[in-house]
């Protein structure tokens, strides 16, 4: 039985993780590869913001998921105090007696190895195994293969394809929404919906998972609401990046029935007013902020402009403004007076709300539909005189 060990902080891992691990496994014939998410590192300490123990563990699961005869051990995880691969080595062989034992390391472990604890007992119990991480350390990392087998050891060196990233690297991308391309999808959806690293959701990915819940047709306006809410945002000074994201998911859950709405409100305890009931469409608005907020950790500002982007209400922000007026105009609606509703949004941001409240409720009660109380509300926050009973249908 020949068993590979690869160990790390994953904090979080990544496709540099994955793929050394899977090629040093394939090069060396592994029969099993045993990954194993450090504990207490007595080298180093863990960063402020890092997930707990079982997130990692977690997060380390899903990105070795595909490589084939990979197991995820909690053995560090288990151990109290700090944590040293010896100790792991130790007790990996007394559970496989007879088994081949190969420590497979990152080029910055490697150069330092006969520094660790008992790191005699470590080449006698494992050969190590050295993936590269940069092209440069190249011949340093054949020097120390040199004086490791005068040791006695028989260490080798796995010609990976290299992937310069590193952890610390993507934790400081993830705020700024960068560097998603090196990380599994599953790893990052975890990271995104939990809130990890202060990240907030890369553009291109947002709009990948959104678009999957939408209609081709509900595509095509969503991207003209996100166009029209950024150039809003930037004539009325608000944060272009929160107006994008909330125009990417303000239409998350259209597409459902009315019952699979009604479910999430229960999920969520979204409270369900006659109106709501009564008038099916408002509730995609309430479902949709929740989704949101749950997997795509949205901001409570986000949060908010989605909830009220079909029926404004009461105390609007800029934000909730914008997403409202962006859903009417956005550059795919073609009805009567849409080219003044446009001119208004950068002229005059609450008239141009009001405007649309007005021609939504005259829609409204042209087809004797109910009005519902909170763009009644919104109406007469700017217009305290506002009164629908002038509208007279033809």
């Amino acid at each position: 039985m020949r068993i590979g060990i690869y160990g790390g902080s994953f904090n979080p891992p990544h496709k540099g993780h994955t793929s050394s691990a899977a090629t040093a496994a394939k090069c060396i014939g592994l029969d099993r590869l045993i990954v194993i998410p450090s504990g207490m590192p007595p080298h180093k300490t863990f960063p402020k913001g890092t997930p707990s123990p079982e997130g990692r563990l977690e997060m380390t699961r899903l990105a070795f998921r595909d490589v084939e005869n990979c197991e995820i051990s909690d053995i560090e995880l288990r151990r109290a105090g700090e944590s040293y691969t010896i100790d792991t080595l130790r007790e990996i062989s007394d559970i496989n007696p007879g088994a081949e034992l190969f420590l497979i390391v990152g080029t910055d472990m490697f150069l330092t190895l006969r520094e660790w604890k008992d790191a005699d007992e470590i080449l006698r119990l494992a050969t190590p195994v050295v993936t590269l991480r940069r092209a440069d350390i190249k011949a340093e990392i054949t020097d120390e293969i040199a004086r490791q087998t005068e040791l006695g050891a028989t260490p080798g060196l796995i010609e990976n394809d290299i992937v310069e990233i590193s952890s610390s690297q993507l934790r400081s991308g993830f705020p700024e929404r960068n560097f998603t391309w090196h990380i599994d999808e599953r790893v990052y959806s975890y990271i995104i919906e939990r809130g990890l690293y202060g990240a907030k959701p890369n553009f291109d990915w947002l709009r990948f998972e959104a678009y999957k819940r939408l209609s081709p047709e509900r595509r095509i306006h969503v991207a003209g609401c996100e166009a029209e809410a950024v150039r809003l945002a930037d004539r009325w000074d608000e944060d272009a990046d929160e107006a994008r994201e909330a125009a990417i998911l303000h239409d998350i859950t259209k597409k459902l029935t009315a019952e699979e709405q009604l479910a999430l409100c229960a999920q969520y305890g979204i409270s369900i007013t006659d109106e709501m009931r009564e008038i099916p469409k408002i509730l995609h608005g309430h479902t949709a902020a929740e989704i949101a907020s749950a997997s795509f950790a949205a901001s409570d500002a986000v949060k908010s402009a989605i909830k009220w982007h079909t029926t404004a209400h009461d105390g609007m922000t800029t934000l909730d403004k914008i997403i409202y007026i962006a859903d009417t105009i956005e550059p795919n609606r073609d009805f009567d007076g849409v080219n003044e509703l446009r001119r208004l949004a950068y002229s005059n941001l609450d008239a141009a709300v009001l405007a649309c409240i007005d021609t939504v409720i005259k829609e409204l009660l042209t087809d004797g539909r109910r009005i519902d109380t909170n763009t009644l509300a919104a109406a007469r926050s700017i217009n305290p005189d506002y009164n629908p009973a002038d509208y007279k249908p033809n």
